[in-house]
């Protein structure tokens, strides 16, 4: 990690990406030296066993032997690629969060203060088993203060369910037939 090596705009480089570039060199083991991984921030010139691996663990005309075995490879990443990825990630993780909230826990509040609590509350007799919401179109359509397209949503909605209340109900008469 010295920088007398180099010049000084390769020094001002290394310093300030410090973890965004780096030379990793993988050893395999060597006589009686154990395998190991060594890691140095150094430029792409000088990634190679005789400038990364510190202290070098055999001596003399070993050097060289172990050093042919090593494998160095020169990596390079975008930390502020990363950050940006992951904030965007988390971000839209919290957008979800409290649409979930908003789903589960303010909508059906909204919903019986904007159509009154004596409007979705109604007899089997009136609605139907299994129908709870058959009437909200009828209410909806008679709201003005509401969007067009809310009304069209609310509406797509309710065939929706319509349509699986339907499903059900013949798939399990056709239950009973078969039984």
């Amino acid at each position: 990690n010295s920088c007398w090596v180099w010049d000084t705009y390769e020094c001002s480089v290394l310093k300030t990406n410090s973890e965004d570039i780096r030379c990793k060199c993988i050893c395999p083991p060597y006589k009686d030296v154990a395998g190991q991984i060594y890691k140095q921030n150094v430029s792409l010139k000088d990634c190679n066993c005789l400038h990364v691996v510190e202290p070098m663990p055999v001596d003399g005309k070993d050097v060289e032997a172990y050093c042919l075995r090593c494998e160095c490879k020169y990596e390079e990443r975008s930390s502020g690629t990363i950050k940006v990825t992951i904030i965007m990630y988390l971000s839209i993780l919290g957008l979800l969060l409290l649409y979930m909230v908003y789903l589960t826990l303010l909508e059906p509040i909204l919903k019986r203060r904007l159509f009154g609590h004596s409007q979705l509350i109604q007899s089997d007799e009136d609605v139907g088993v299994g129908q709870p919401f058959a009437n909200a179109h009828n209410v909806l359509s008679r709201s003005h203060s509401r969007p067009n397209m809310l009304n069209k949503v609310e509406h797509a909605q309710q065939r929706w369910r319509r349509q699986v209340q339907e499903q059900r109900k013949s798939v399990f008469d056709r239950h009973v037939v078969l039984s």
